[in-house]
Order: structure tokens, then C-alpha cells, then sequence
């Protein structure tokens, strides 16, 4: 391990960084479209749609490790999404907005394959669940810091300012980290296509699922919360403040989990509880038990400020916003996917082309789940959009347990469709 410490170190920089810049845009992006350029709902839909579309074209990342090593993709793509994210800032139309989101989305994108093939080139088979846990809760500790910042510099400095300090903060420390991005060793590179093969179906199943999963909670759970039961953005804030904070310890501990009792144990106990988090969300909303008594949540506060105002509360949102904290840590578990398929890969050059393809399948999921579950919501209710993620935690739960974990192979298998 110390011969990769340094390397490591460049990688925790990097994703300090990412974690840091995207917690603010993600933050305040909504709110300044709205209130600084007038955006409507239906325009801000197609930004997140186009937002979403680098993350289809994840496979370029191994088309590029080509060329470069996976480390300076890496540090690239920070500096991009910093100056994504300092463009923000020169916006005055809905175009310059889409412009400068559309760059920030590509090195956001591009980091996170790029990122996770130098971590699993970097370490060996037993290590790499312990430093993408670690990497995890420093990404959560970045967000931590990055709320706490908005809540206290918002006001004063307004949305602008923000968007230019985070931009060149980002930008300028991923430009002074890439020199320093030198890999201990190169995987050896050859110009074919992606090796997609049949050895890796389960790998690019479960990505798929992870993707659709992902996409019915983060787009339809807050929705929910605002439609049905009015939380407000204090609130909300408040909720992704806590999931940072307890995110901070547990996505280390989950790394140490992975590495003694297994991919296939701990996936498993991932999707059983994910099961019961979606049920929850199809159940708790329509029993009148649980819509009563109505009562006060105090608010939060330091000296005169307020951080968190008081809110009026049922027994059944309160079990919702635990389930909402219980699915963001969840979240926690993908790096079991990502450690998996080290241990199933035929050799270290085959990574970096299926990890970002395996970004290129989850993505396809992220642009197509919100539409049918829109629609699914809209004509059926929302109950059934969240069945469908019961579905889904269930049939990622059976294809879990076909997991297994094999030496890697001597001789390469044959591709799909050879």
C-alpha cells in the first residue's frame, strides 16, 4: 500500500474537489435558474435531461485511457466541471445555462469511470473495497463542508459569487494536481473496440438496475415529499445534510464490510433492505393511520439565525424521511459493483473500457426511467411508480445471488456475439 500512498493521495485531492463543487452546483442550481433567469419547469426538465447525456457517452473514457492515463483523465475532468461550473455564473439566457451545464456534466461524467478505473488499477483485489469506502466518506464530508458553506455565505455573496469562487476553486486545484497524476503502472492498451463479454452479463445487468433504482428514488421520492406532504427546501437541505453527515463514517465502514464478507452477502442484504424501503414508499402514503396525529417539528437554530425553521409533521412523513436518509445510504453499497467486476476482469486492460461502459448502461436507464415512471405516475398513481422499484430491488436481489467471484481467468473468453 505504500508504494500507491502518494497516488492515493492524488485521488482523495481529486475527489475532494469533485465532491465539493458538485454539492454546490447541485445545490443552488435549481433556484438560481428560477429566480435569476426565469426558467420554467418544462425548460428545466430539458436541462437535466441534457445534463444526463455525458453519462451516456461514459464509454469515451476508455477510447481516451488510449491516450492517457486514467489519473490525468481524471484530473481533467475536474478542471472542467470548475469551469462548468464558473460559467454558470456568466450566464443570461437559458442557451448560456444549458452551455455551461452541458461542461460541468461532461467532467463530472468522465471523473467518475475515469476515477474508479485508476482506484481499482491502483490497489489490489482486497484493498479496493476499503478505499472506495474511504473515498466515499470523504466525497460525503465534502458535502457536509459544501452545505455549510451555502447556508453561510448565501445571503451575503448571492448566487454568482458562489458559482465563480466554487468554479475556480475546482478548476485551478484540478490543473495544479494534474502533473502529479503519474499511475504506478499502465494497463496495457490496445486499439480495439470495448470488450463486451459474456463473462461480464451480470456486471452490466446489475448496473442497469442500479441505474433504474437510483432514478425512481432521487427523481420521484422528493417529489413526492413536495407534492403530498409539502417539505420544503429547508427541509429537503436538511436531509441531504444529514445523509452527508452519517455518510461520512458509514460509506468507510461499508468498504471494510465488503472486503471481509463479500460482494454476493453484502448486495444481497443491500437490495432485501432496499425492498422494504420502496414498499414503504408505495404503503406509508396511503394509510390514514399513519396521516394522523398532526404536530409541530421544532426548528433549528444558532443564536438568532435560523438554520432549519419549524415544520408540521405526520407519524407517516416522519418514516418517509427516515426511509429517504436509508436510500442515500444505501447508496453507499455500489462500490461492491465496481470491486466486483476487479475480481471478474481478465486483466487490468479491460477495466477502464467496462467500468465506463458500465457508466454508458447505467445512464441508459437514468434518461428512460423518469419518463415511464412520469407516466406510470400520472396515469396509474404514485404507488405503482414506486412498485416499480420494488420490482426492480427484486430482480437485482435474484441476480445478486448468481454473484460469484472467480480467480481471474488465464485465458480470455470470447466476446458477445463471437
Amino acid at each position: 500500500m505504500h508504494k500507491t500512498r502518494p497516488i492515493l493521495i492524488i485521488i482523495a485531492l481529486n475527489n475532494l474537489l469533485m465532491a465539493l463543487g458538485f454539492r454546490l452546483w447541485q445545490s443552488i442550481f435549481n433556484n438560481f435558474a428560477v429566480e435569476e433567469l426565469g426558467v420554467q419547469a418544462g425548460q428545466i426538465g430539458m436541462i437535466q435531461a441534457i445534463r444526463e447525456f455525458p453519462g451516456l457517452m461514459g464509454f469515451l473514457v476508455g477510447i481516451l485511457a488510449l491516450f492517457l492515463v486514467e489519473m490525468r483523465i481524471a484530473g481533467f475532468s475536474v478542471a472542467l466541471m470548475g469551469a462548468g461550473i464558473f460559467l454558470t455564473a456568466a450566464a443570461r439566457d437559458l442557451t448560456g445555462l444549458v452551455a455551461a451545464t452541458l461542461v460541468m456534466s461532461v467532467g463530472f461524467h468522465f471523473f467518475y469511470s475515469s476515477n474508479a478505473s485508476a482506484v481499482l488499477l491502483a490497489v489490489g483485489r482486497d484493498e479496493a473495497p476499503k478505499v472506495l469506502g474511504r473515498l466515499n466518506s470523504l466525497g460525503a464530508l465534502a458535502s457536509v463542508i459544501g452545505t455549510l458553506f451555502i447556508l453561510g455565505t448565501l445571503d451575503a455573496w448571492g448566487y454568482r459569487a458562489l458559482f465563480r469562487i466554487a468554479g475556480a476553486v475546482v478548476a485551478i486545484g484540478g490543473l495544479v494536481l494534474l502533473p502529479f497524476g503519474r499511475q504506478p503502472a499502465r494497463a496495457k492498451r490496445n486499439r480495439r473496440r470495448t470488450p463486451l463479454r459474456r463473462r461480464y452479463w451480470l456486471y452490466y445487468a446489475l448496473q442497469f438496475l442500479m441505474g433504474s433504482r437510483r432514478h425512481i428514488f432521487t427523481t420521484f421520492a422528493v417529489f413526492l415529499l413536495v407534492q403530498e406532504y409539502r417539505v420544503t427546501p429547508q427541509i429537503i437541505t436538511l436531509m441531504f445534510l444529514i445523509n452527508g453527515l452519517i455518510g461520512t463514517y458509514f460509506h468507510q465502514a461499508f468498504g471494510k464490510v465488503v472486503a471481509r464478507f463479500g460482494e454476493r452477502r453484502v448486495l444481497t442484504v443491500n437490495f432485501m433492505i432496499l425492498v422494504l424501503v420502496f414498499a414503504g414508499y408505495v404503503v406509508i402514503p396511503i394509510l390514514d393511520v399513519l396521516k394522523t396525529p398532526n404536530f409541530q417539528m421544532p426548528g433549528v437554530s444558532v443564536g438568532g439565525w435560523v438554520l432549519f425553521p419549524a415544520f408540521p409533521a405526520t407519524p407517516g412523513l416522519l418514516i418517509l424521511l427516515g426511509l429517504f436518509v436509508s436510500d442515500h445510504i444505501l447508496f453507499g453499497f455500489a462500490i461492491a459493483l465496481q470491486s466486483y467486476f476487479q475480481k471478474i476482469a481478465l486483466g487490468p486492460e479491460e477495466i477502464t473500457p467496462n467500468i465506463s461502459l458500465g457508466q454508458t448502461i447505467n445512464h441508459i436507464a437514468a434518461v428512460a426511467v423518469p419518463v415511464v415512471g412520469g407516466v406510470v405516475w400520472e396515469t396509474l398513481g404514485a404507488q405503482y411508480t414506486f412498485l416499480i422499484g420494488v420490482i426492480i430491488a427484486l430482480l437485482s436481489l435474484a441476480l445478486t445471488r448468481r454473484i460469484e467471484t472467480p480467480r481471474p481467468a488465464l485465458v480470455e473468453s470470447p466476446s458477445l456475439g463471437r
